[in-house]
């Protein structure tokens, strides 16, 4: 059982920056494939992007590729998402989720937990 929660979301002008963290529970953090997902009003939940168990990989959607890095710290249990040139269509909740797998899922229904979002808006 893994528990999930973020933290980091706020209110952001275009162009600004924010970095979204995710602190886990559960000694087998390390284990775990982690992602960030977001949700806009009245969207499907969309992959964002996602690290594997050891860091040494990561993938992102192509809308935030270039502007958004992944990142995780095994010791802390916490991975993060640093969010720079930020733009409206941003503007979503972004859920932290974790699981076993060893490769990164872009589904969302194959994430086995989740964390209880936090609101990213971004105005122009």
């Amino acid at each position: 059982q893994v528990q999930l929660v973020e933290s980091g979301g706020g209110l952001v002008q275009a162009g600004g920056s924010l970095r979204l963290s995710c602190a886990a529970s559960g000694r087998t953090f390390s284990s775990y494939a982690m992602g960030w997902f977001r949700q806009a009003p009245g969207k499907e939940r969309e992959f964002v992007a996602g690290i594997i168990w050891s860091g040494g990989k990561t993938y992102y959607a192509d809308s935030v590729k270039g502007r958004f890095t992944i990142s995780r710290d095994n010791a802390k249990n916490t991975v993060y998402l640093q969010m720079n040139s930020l733009k409206p269509e941003d503007t979503a909740v972004y859920y932290c989720a974790a699981d076993l797998s060893t490769v990164v899922l872009v589904s969302s229904h194959l994430w086995d937990y989740w964390g209880q979002g936090t609101q990213v808006t971004v105005s122009s």
